[in-house]
């Protein structure tokens, strides 16, 4: 069966054909400013490659690096208006003002911004790992005899053919030149570049689809000249010099970085943009510094705070002026106590304006307890506590891919779950994009009890189980296993019962075009013979499966005819058609 598909010239089919890319593009620019960039096919370390010396494949996403993260790292604390003001009265605590010591004042700071800067470093080390493990992911690069070896990710160069397999992510940007398929056809989940998990159809070109072996890239050199690296991920204008010939080169033939392979064996493509100039890294952009509403809310309550700091100040300052100004009579001291006579400017009753701004320098940092600084620090703690609590809630786990909860920051774990608008074009970016054959309606008449999430939701916020649906699954001894796309359940069309429905030849000819209209691939388990089916969308494969389920399999696809199985309500044999 594995032979049969790969001989299949899908692009003759209606429904491929029409996936072919008729894209109208000025491909005169090629060469001029912005289409500039060239990589020679299979000649890496040639001169010519070697001048234009492009930059490699490793990325980075970390926020910082050695020699920026002190800076940075303090321009974020001093962000805060309570470390701006804890480092105003340390600054003034070497001063005679100071009315303690100048290490208590100092210390607390330092304390308080070394552990938040520890956090973001630890973090930020997290994202360094992350990037580690990405850039040393294997893929099988042309080493020039006709062979493929598995080299790292971070290898890569502008010009390197690479032979990436089936559910495997795309190591650069790549121009494909062949695939599995006789056509060059694959199929790309770009989930990770726009969150759409419906498949997209690849082709190569007609000039290069022909190379589906790895002996066929012993001798293969092609010169690709195309645009310049850019955001845009639905543009992509080039030229392919293949065997003294030229060939337009669209967004069909482009695979982009982070993007994967499915149902596909394998595909061979050639490397034009590395690293930073592949399209999803010219769309990110540096980790901003995020704060959350409750830290905004912080900062407001410290400047009320602040402000009444400064209104006590000023007034005990003002107070401190008036009495000092008179506190000399006749010769005698009023508050002999604070010797006067004895003092320097610090309280001088002639010069008593300058004694009260010295005081009120003196009692911003005496009353220094009103602003919390230790109130960061606490927050800090909670948020990376609920960091390790995120990372190991089972209940957060994702059983169908194995992947656990994992937060990259601790930044804005309060806001997580607060929505405040919901902007959306479709179901699919609010769901999981994943659809059940349920109910139909056949000749007027309904089929199918099953019951969706949403009405099994509504049902228990009510109060009001769907009890119909519980006894229709206690009456079952053996539960049958459940299918993926398939929840349907009505003894009137299942087990062949269809044939004596009233309108049985209508039922048929719905079903035997559930089997027939689409544009799936199937594929037979060689252990089981069980076949599963490939499709571009996961609505698309929930009809071949509803079809197969009931009794009318697909099972086979030839350039010219659909093969299917179904039972036939005349002889009460399946027959094949």
């Amino acid at each position: 069966m594995g032979r049969r598909r790969r001989k299949l010239h899908f692009s003759q089919l209606y429904s491929f054909a029409c996936g072919r890319s008729k894209f109208d593009v000025d491909h005169s620019q090629i060469g001029g400013p912005g289409f500039s960039r060239v990589a020679y096919a299979n000649e890496p370390d040639c001169f010519e490659a070697g001048i234009l010396n492009y930059g490699s494949n490793y990325v980075s996403t970390t926020k910082y690096t050695l020699a920026t993260f002190f800076p940075k790292s303090l321009f974020e604390q001093f962000r805060r208006v309570a470390n701006i003001y804890f480092l105003f009265t340390g600054c003034l605590s070497f001063t005679p003002l100071a009315p303690y010591s100048a290490i208590s004042a100092i210390l607390p700071l330092i304390v308080v911004i070394g552990a938040t800067m520890a956090k973001e470093a630890i973090e930020d080390w997290r994202r360094y790992q992350q990037d580690l493990e990405v850039n040393n992911r294997k893929v099988k690069i042309h080493r020039g005899d006709g062979t493929f070896e598995f080299t790292e990710w971070k290898n890569l160069r502008v010009g390197d053919i690479v032979k990436v397999e089936k559910d495997n992510f795309f190591p650069a940007d790549l121009v494909m030149l062949a695939s599995g398929y006789d056509d060059g056809l694959c199929y790309v989940e770009t989930m990770n570049l726009d969150g759409e998990t419906n498949l997209k159809l690849k082709q190569a070109l007609d000039a290069t689809s022909g190379l589906q072996a790895d002996s066929g890239f012993q001798n293969f050199k092609a010169i690709i000249k195309c645009e310049d690296p850019n955001a845009s991920l639905y543009t992509f204008v080039g030229t392919m010099e293949y065997e003294e010939q030229q060939y337009p080169l669209s967004p069909q033939q482009l695979l982009l970085r982070d993007s994967k392979l499915r149902n596909t064996d394998y595909i061979y493509g050639v490397v034009v943009f590395t690293g930073h100039d592949t399209k999803v890294m010219q769309n990110a952009t540096n980790p901003p510094s995020k704060r959350s509403k409750i830290e905004r809310k912080m900062d407001k309550l410290i400047y009320l705070l602040l402000l009444l700091l400064v209104l006590i100040s000023f007034i005990g300052s003002v107070i401190f002026g008036i009495i000092t100004s008179d506190d000399i009579q006749d010769g005698k001291m009023k508050r002999w106590y604070l010797k006067p006579d004895d003092s320097s400017i610090y309280y001088d009753p002639k010069k008593a304006a300058v004694a009260a701004i010295l005081h009120f320098l003196t009692a911003m940092m005496l009353y220094s307890y009103f602003i919390p600084i230790s109130l960061y620090v606490s927050i800090e703690i909670v948020k990376v506590l609920q960091t390790i609590f995120i990372n190991q809630d089972i209940q957060m786990y994702h059983e169908e891919s194995d992947k656990p909860a994992h937060a990259r920051t601790s930044n804005l774990n309060e806001e997580l779950g607060q929505v405040d608008t919901i902007l959306s074009d479709k179901t699919g970016t609010l769901t999981c994009n994943s659809m059940e054959f349920i109910k139909c309606s056949i000749a007027g008449t309904a089929y199918g009890h099953g019951f969706t999430e949403v009405e099994r939701a509504m049902a228990r916020r009510k109060g009001s189980p769907l009890m119909e649906n519980e006894q229709s699954e206690e009456n079952y001894e053996h539960p049958k296993l459940a299918v993926k796309g398939f929840n349907f359940d009505d003894e009137r069309i299942m087990n062949g019962n269809w044939v004596n429905e009233p309108h049985s030849d209508v039922v048929q000819l719905f079903f035997r075009l559930l089997a027939v209209c689409h544009t799936a691939i199937p594929e037979v388990d060689e252990e089981t013979g069980k076949i599963s089916y490939e499709a571009e969308s996961p609505d698309e494969a929930a009809f071949v499966i509803a079809a197969r389920e009931l009794g009318f399999e697909f099972y086979q696809r030839t350039q010219t005819n659909i093969c299917i199985r179904e039972l036939d309500p005349v002889s009460g044999m399946h027959v094949e058609k």
